[in-house]
């Protein structure tokens, strides 16, 4: 039905359940993300590419560029503004000192940390209000894609309670070596399949993709591996934050504002892509301008800048079928009826009753 799917759609795009999450925040999710059709897409779209050797290369370059001022495993406990440098402390007891600070980890994680002077009350009752999406990532690894001798992509969507995975996609690497499929445990089905012993998961995943592509092949993998993200300490979570019913409205406002000397970044402040790798560059560069303005480098009508198209990797138009552009929403479809309706009436009774004049 188109209400079960609907909730399947919830569950994909942000690993909520649609009575979770508030309806102003997810239409803005999807219209940011440029749309049902982009946001969903594997070929041109928000599914579409992967990083040859992995997106943590991201983080790795810029380490490399940095050096020795990258500090791992010394997660922050206190900020301290009340002096004209900020004193950062964190839980192995080091102290750091800077002019600025961009926190860009999600925003009930900063509830973590002990802020001199305490955060305005907005944000304290912000950052206890937007909890992390629940997701586990599976990674199923096989001999040879199966699939594809079936002219099958490797891509499902399932709607179905009782299937563990709701959404798959084809993970092989392009080289065609390290046959895989990757598949979504979301939202309410990954909180009730997490108690499951692992081994349980990975058969009751092979049965699914058994049943679904129809062969005896996807019960024989030869590896599996599996992330629950709602494990993780300092990320609580995946993909995202996401607004529960009232809170975009009453809170909605301070997620990207200031406080004192402390910028505020991450993906659930980006403007386009949140909730993406895309949100997270685009939050990182725009607080990274307001310290820049702070430093008086730059003015500030150049902190918010729309980022340039990709030349490398452009955002093609997405067209429409003669169909999909011109059928009527239900509201819609009702009025032509009810026009279609009033006017055959209309000309029966004129009929009927020869009420045109004749020549």
């Amino acid at each position: 039905t188109a209400r079960r799917f609907a909730t399947l759609f919830v569950n994909i795009n942000v690993t909520s359940e649609p009575h979770e999450v508030s309806a102003l925040w997810f239409l803005w999710y999807v219209k940011q993300c440029g749309g049902t059709t982009r946001i969903f897409s594997v070929t041109n779209g928000g599914q579409e590419r992967k990083f040859v050797g992995g997106s943590g290369q991201v983080s790795e370059r810029i380490m490399d560029l940095l050096g020795d001022k990258v500090k791992l495993n010394q997660p922050v406990t206190h900020v301290d503004q009340s002096s004209d440098n900020i004193i950062i402390e964190t839980l192995n007891h080091e102290h750091y000192e800077c002019k600025y600070v961009i926190n860009a980890i999600p925003p009930t994680l900063t509830a973590k940390i002990h802020f001199r002077p305490e955060l305005p009350a907005e944000r304290n009752q912000l950052i206890q209000r937007l909890p992390m999406g629940a997701i586990i990532k599976c990674m199923m690894y096989y001999k040879e894609a199966f699939w594809k001798k079936k002219d099958y992509c490797g891509c499902m969507i399932i709607e179905d309670e009782d299937a563990p995975i709701s959404i798959t996609l084809d993970d092989t690497k392009p080289d065609g070596s390290l046959p895989a499929i990757m598949g979504f445990i979301l939202a309410r089905k990954a909180d009730r399949l997490a108690k499951l012993h692992k081994e349980i998961r990975k058969k009751k995943i092979c049965e699914l993709y058994a049943k679904v592509l129809g062969s005896q092949e996807a019960l024989h993998p030869v590896h599996y591996e599996e992330k629950n993200w709602c494990e993780e300490q300092y990320s609580g979570g995946c993909y995202t934050a996401y607004f529960p019913p009232g809170i975009m409205t009453q809170y909605g406002r301070v997620i990207r504002q200031p406080v004192g000397r402390i910028f505020f970044a991450g993906t659930e402040t980006a403007t386009k892509w949140s909730g993406y790798m895309e949100g997270a560059v685009e939050a990182g560069e725009r607080a990274a301008r307001e310290v820049l303005n702070g430093l008086g480098k730059v003015t500030e009508k150049d902190i918010w800048v729309q980022e340039p198209e990709s030349k490398d990797v452009p955002a093609v138009e997405i067209t429409h079928t003669f169909w999909e552009r011109n059928l009527p929403s239900v509201s819609g479809l009702l009025k032509i009826i009810g026009f279609s309706t009033s006017v055959t009436a209309l000309g029966f009774v004129v009929y009927k009753y020869k009420l045109l004049p004749r020549s």
